[in-house]
C-alpha cells in the first residue's frame, strides 16, 4: 500500500508568489504552451530575462539581499547605539556640539569597519558557492545551455537525465523511461514512472500526478523534456517550504557563539545599570553619566563577535578553495574540524575508479568458462540500454568490446535501485534470437542467483538449478571476492510473445547465464591519507555494497587493519542499542543499502561523534543530509551535491584531511578572540565598578570609552589571519562554555589587578587630575587589552610562537597610538592630555608585568584543569 502523502497546499497562489492567475496544467499540451506563451524549442534569451524581472529568482524560499546601503544602516538599529546618539544628541542641544559630533564619528568608523570586513567576507564566500551551484540543462535561443536553477523562469523547456535535480514544476513534453523520485513531496519510498500520456484532472497533485514534474524531486533513470510552469515560492515544494525547507538546527559551534555573546551581554547591562545607579546617588551630572553608561555597553558589548566568526570561517573557506575544497555553507567549517569519524564509500576515495571488466565467466567450471561471449552479450545489451545513471561497472561492460545491437529493440526497463540492487531490461531481438521478448537481469550476484531457478550448462541447455551448482556458484563469487575481484551477475528469461512492460514480478524464475569480474586497483594515496587522518583524530569507517571478500582484499592491499566487520543482513537484524554497542570495535560495513548508510551516522552521532560522509550518488543524499559533515566531489549527481556542505573538487582522502585541518585552525581562531573578550571584559567590569564607587568624576569621558572600543576592533581585525601552532591542530576541537567561563573568571580579576594598580599610581603617585587620570586609564587600558592577545593566541611560552605579521603589526601599532595620541593636537578633541614622561616608564613596566602574570596564571590554568599537559588550546576539549 502506498503510503498517505503529505497534505497539499489550497489551490492558489502562496504568500509572496507573483499576481496573476495560475496556469491550468490540466489542459493540453498545446494549450498549455499557449498559456505559458512558450514553444517546445524553449524561450529566447530576452523574453526569458523579462520574465525573470517579472516572476523573480526561481528559489522555493526568498533570498533576496537587502541593498548595501540598507544593510549598512540596518547595523545602527542596535539598541544601544541609537540610545547612544540620542544622548549625544542632547548633550549637542545644551551646548556641546563637538561631543556629539565625535561620537558620531567614533561609531561610524567602528560600524564601517565591522561591515566592511564582513561584507567582504561574504562576498569571497558566494563567489566560491557559485563555482560548484547546481545547474540546469535548458533551451535558450533554440540551444542547450547549462544556467544556474535561480534563472529559470516560468516558459522555459528544461532536459533532464538521471541524477538531476527536477529545477521547477513542470510538465512532460517528452519522456523516456522516465522514473523520479518523489519521496519528499508524497513519502513514497520507490521511484514513480512518469509518462507524457494521461494524469489526473489535476497535475499538481504529486501523489497521483504522471505526467507532471515538482521541484525538489530527482530524476532516478530515463530521460526527458519539460515545460516550466511554475518557479520558486509558487511551485508545491515553496509552498511546502516552511515544513520541508526548515533551516538545519545550529552547531554546538554557533550555539555556544551564540550564548557567550549573550552571556558577556548580560554581564554587561548589569554593570551598566550598577553604574548609571552609582553615578545618579552621588548626584553627578546625569546626562554625562546616561552617556559614559551607554557608552561603556557599547565599548564592553562584543559587537565584533559575529565580524569575526563570518571573516575567520571565510579566510579559512578561501583558504580551501586554493586547495579545491569549496565550501558551501560556513557551519561546515567548524564542523570538519570537529569531525572524529568519517565514513566513505571506497569506489573513488580508497580505490582509482578506473574499472575493468577483466573476465566474463559462464555457469561453467573450469578454464572454458571463460570469456563468455553469450553472457558478455547480454550483460552490453543490460547495460546498453539502461536510462538509469550509469555506473562505473556499466562503462567498463561497455568499454570491453562492442556488441552489435542493430537488430534488437528495448520495451521496457525496471530501473535500478538499492534494494533490489538489479537492473532489468526487456528487449526484442531479431527472429534467430527467438524472436520473443527476452528479459535481462543485472545485479548483485547473490541477488540474482537467488531469483534464479535453472542456469545454462555447458551445451547450452537450460537445466534447473540444483542445490550443488548453487554452493558451486556462491563458492565462485567467494573465490572473486577473495581475489579482489567486483562480481555482477547475469540472468535472463523468455516472456510469453506480445509483452512490452515488465514489473518487478517478472524478477524470477531466472535462467542464471554467469559472472562477470572486475578489477578497480586501489588508489596509491589512499593509505598515506587514512593513516594522516588516524593521527589527527579521525577514525575511518568504510561503507561499501561490495561484499566482505572484495572489500577484505582491498582492506588487505592498504594495511588497513579490519578491527570489526558487519554486514548489511546483520545491521538488519541488529536493534539500535545492539549496533551502537559495536559501533566502537567495527570500522566496515559490507553490502549495505543507502538507508543502512543512514542508520550508522545517525548511530554514530547519537554516541557523541561528529560523523563526516563521503558521497557522490543518487543514493548517497540522505547520508549527505545526516551528517554533521555532507562532501561530495565537484563531478558527483546534481542530487548529492545539493545535500553537501562541502565539495570536493578533487575526489582524494588527502584533500579532506586538508579541510579537517583548515575548520580546525578557522575555529582556534575564533577562540583566541573569545578568550581575550571574555577575560578583558569581565576585568573591565570589574574596574568600572570599583572606579564608579570611589572616584569623584567619571574613569573616562564617554568618547573615549567608543574610541578605545574602535581602536581594540581594528587591532583584532587580523586574528582571522593568524597561525596556528601544529600540536593545537593534533586531534578534533570541539566547543566548551564552561572552558570560556572558568578562563574568564581566572583572568579576568588578572586584568581588574593591573587597573587597580594603575589606579593607585595615577592618584597617589603621579596626583592626577580628572582629565590626566582618564587619558591613563586609556593608555593603559587599550595596551593591556591588545598586547594581551600574544600570550593568549598560543599555549607555547608567546616567543615561542610567531603570530601573523598583521596581527602582530595591528596590535603594535594600536599600542602606539594609544600612547602617543595624547601628545598630539588630536588627543585635545577626545579630551586626552600628555601625561609625564615617568607615566610611561611605569607604564610600560606594568604592561610587561601584566603579560608575565597572565603568562604565569595561563600556564597554571591549563596544568590545573588539563593534566597531563595534553595539546588542547583553551575553549577546546577532545
Amino acid at each position: 500500500m502506498k503510503p498517505d502523502p503529505v497534505a497539499h497546499p489550497p489551490p492558489g497562489p502562496p504568500p509572496g508568489a507573483p499576481a496573476g492567475p495560475p496556469v491550468e496544467w490540466a489542459q493540453p499540451l498545446d494549450a498549455l504552451l499557449s498559456a505559458l506563451d512558450a514553444t517546445a524549442d524553449g524561450l529566447t534569451s530576452a523574453e526569458a530575462a523579462a520574465r525573470l524581472r517579472r516572476h523573480g529568482p526561481n528559489q522555493a524560499t526568498a533570498h533576496r539581499r537587502r541593498p548595501l546601503w540598507l544593510d549598512f544602516l540596518a547595523r545602527f538599529l542596535n539598541p544601544l547605539v541609537l540610545i547612544l546618539l540620542f544622548a549625544s544628541a542632547l548633550s549637542a542641544a545644551t551646548g556641546n556640539v563637538s561631543s556629539f559630533v565625535i561620537v558620531g564619528v567614533v561609531v561610524l568608523l567602528s560600524v564601517g569597519l565591522d561591515y566592511i570586513q564582513e561584507r567582504q567576507a561574504e562576498t569571497a564566500v558566494d563567489a566560491l558557492r557559485r563555482t560548484v551551484a547546481v545547474r540546469a540543462q535548458v533551451l535558450r535561443d533554440g540551444k542547450a545551455a547549462a544556467l544556474p536553477l535561480e534563472g529559470l523562469v516560468p516558459g522555459d523547456v528544461v532536459l533532464l537525465a538521471a541524477g538531476d535535480l527536477v529545477p521547477a514544476d513542470c510538465r512532460l513534453l517528452a519522456a523516456r523511461d522516465l522514473f523520479v523520485n518523489q519521496a519528499a513531496l508524497t513519502g513514497e519510498p520507490y521511484p514513480v514512472e512518469k509518462r507524457v500520456e494521461g494524469g489526473p484532472p489535476d497535475p499538481r497533485d504529486p501523489g497521483e500526478a504522471t505526467a507532471s514534474l515538482f521541484m525538489g524531486t530527482s530524476v532516478i533513470s530515463g530521460s526527458a523534456t519539460a515545460v516550466v510552469c511554475q518557479t520558486g515560492a509558487a511551485t508545491t515544494f515553496g509552498r511546502l517550504s516552511g515544513s520541508l525547507l526548515a533551516p538545519p538546527p545550529p552547531t554546538a559551534f554557533e550555539t555556544g557563539v551564540r550564548r557567550f555573546g549573550f552571556l558577556i551581554l548580560r554581564l554587561t547591562i548589569f554593570l551598566v545599570l550598577f553604574v548609571l545607579a552609582v553615578n545618579v546617588v552621588f548626584h553627578r551630572p546625569w546626562l554625562d553619566s546616561l552617556m559614559f553608561a551607554l557608552a561603556l555597553a557599547v565599548g564592553l558589548t562584543p559587537e565584533l563577535l559575529p565580524m569575526i566568526v563570518t571573516v575567520t570561517l571565510a579566510r579559512g573557506a578561501i583558504r580551501l578553495a586554493r586547495r579545491r575544497v569549496i565550501v558551501k555553507r560556513l557551519a561546515s567549517m567548524h564542523n570538519v574540524g570537529a569531525m572524529d569519524v568519517l565514513c566513505t564509500d571506497k569506489t573513488g576515495t580508497l580505490t582509482e575508479a578506473v574499472i575493468q571488466l577483466v573476465t566474463v565467466l559462464d555457469c561453467r567450471d573450469g578454464p572454458d568458462a571463460e570469456d563468455s561471449p553469450h553472457v558478455l552479450r547480454l550483460a552490453y545489451l543490460n547495460s546498453r540500454f539502461s536510462s538509469g545513471l550509469r555506473s562505473p561497472l556499466d562503462d567498463a561492460v561497455l568499454a570491453h568490446g562492442a556488441v552489435d545491437l542493430s537488430a534488437w529493440r528495448k520495451l521496457d526497463e525496471v530501473p535500478f535501485d538499492f534494494e533490489r540492487r538489479r537492473v532489468s531490461i526487456l528487449a526484442e531481438g531479431p527472429a534467430e534470437a527467438g524472436g520473443s521478448p527476452l528479459l535481462v537481469v543485472k545485479g548483485a550476484p547473490e541477488e540474482v542467483l537467488r531469483l534464479a531457478s535453472h542456469w545454462r550448462n555447458g551445451l547450452g541447455a537450460i537445466v534447473p538449478l540444483d542445490p550443488a551448482t548453487r554452493g558451486r556458484l556462491a563458492a565462485r563469487l567467494q573465490s572473486l571476492g577473495e581475489d579482489g575481484y567486483r562480481a555482477l551477475a547475469v540472468a535472463s528469461k523468455t516472456l510469453e510473445a506480445g509483452r512490452t512492460t515488465i514489473t518487478r514480478a517478472d524478477e524470477t524464475d531466472l535462467v542464471f547465464e554467469g559472472h562477470l569480474a572486475f578489477l578497480d586497483p586501489p588508489k596509491v594515496s589512499a593509505a598515506a591519507a587514512i593513516r594522516a587522518l588516524a593521527d589527527a583524530g579521525v577514525a575511518i569507517k568504510i561503507l561499501t555494497g561490495d561484499t566482505e571478500p572484495v572489500t577484505r582484499h582491498l582492506c588487505a592491499q592498504l594495511d588497513i587493519p579490519i578491527t570489526g566487520l558487519l554486514n548489511g543482513d546483520e545491521l538488519r537484524a541488529m536493534g539500535e542499542d545492539a549496533l551502537r554497542a559495536r559501533l566502537s570495535q567495527v570500522n566496515v560495513f559490507c553490502r549495505v543499502t543507502p538507508q543502512q548508510k543512514e542508520r550508522v551516522l545517525l548511530a554514530c552521532r547519537r554516541t557523541g561523534h561528529v560523523v563526516g560522509f563521503m558521497g557522490d550518488g543518487v543514493n548517497d543524499a540522505s547520508a549527505l543530509h545526516s551528517a554533521d559533515v555532507g562532501i561530495s566531489v565537484d563531478s558527483a549527481t546534481d542530487v548529492a551535491k545539493e545535500a553537501a556542505g562541502m565539495i570536493l573538487l578533487d575526489q582524494d582522502l588527502s584533500v579532506v584531511r586538508e579541510a579537517v585541518m583548515e575548520g580546525r585552525r578557522t575555529v582556534l581562531n575564533v577562540t583566541k578572540y573569545v578568550l581575550m573578550g571574555s577575560s578583558s571584559n569581565f576585568g573591565n567590569m570589574f574596574s568600572m565598578a570599583g572606579a564608579a564607587l570611589f572616584l569623584p568624576f567619571l574613569p573616562m569621558l564617554p568618547v573615549q570609552v567608543l574610541l578605545n572600543n574602535l581602536l581594540y576592533d581594528a587591532s583584532e581585525a587580523g586574528i582571522p589571519f593568524d597561525h596556528v601552532e601544529e600540536e593545537a591542530l593534533a586531534r578534533p576541537v570541539h566547543w566548551d562554555m564552561r572552558l570560556i567561563l572558568r578562563f574568564m573568571l581566572v583572568l579576568g580579576p588578572v586584568s581588574s589587578l593591573f587597573d587597580f594598580l594603575t589606579f593607585y599610581v595615577l592618584l597617589h603617585v603621579l596626583h592626577a587630575g580628572e582629565a590626566l587620570f582618564q587619558t591613563g586609564w586609556f593608555i593603559e587600558s587599550l595596551a593591556t587589552q591588545v598586547l594581551v592577545i600574544f600570550v593568549i593566541r598560543t599555549r607555547r611560552a608567546p616567543w615561542r610562537s610567531r603570530p601573523h605579521p598583521l596581527l602582530a603589526g595591528l596590535a603594535f601599532a594600536t599600542a602606539a597610538l594609544a600612547a602617543l595620541l595624547p601628545l598630539t593636537p588630536l588627543g585635545g578633541v577626545f579630551g586626552l592630555v600628555p601625561p609625564p614622561s615617568v607615566f610611561y616608564l611605569l607604564l610600560t613596566g606594568a604592561v610587561l608585568a601584566y603579560l608575565a602574570l597572565v603568562e604565569a596564571v595561563k600556564r597554571l590554568f591549563f596544568r590545573r584543569l588539563l593534566p597531563g599537559g595534553r595539546p588542547l588550546k583553551p575553549l577546546l576539549r577532545v
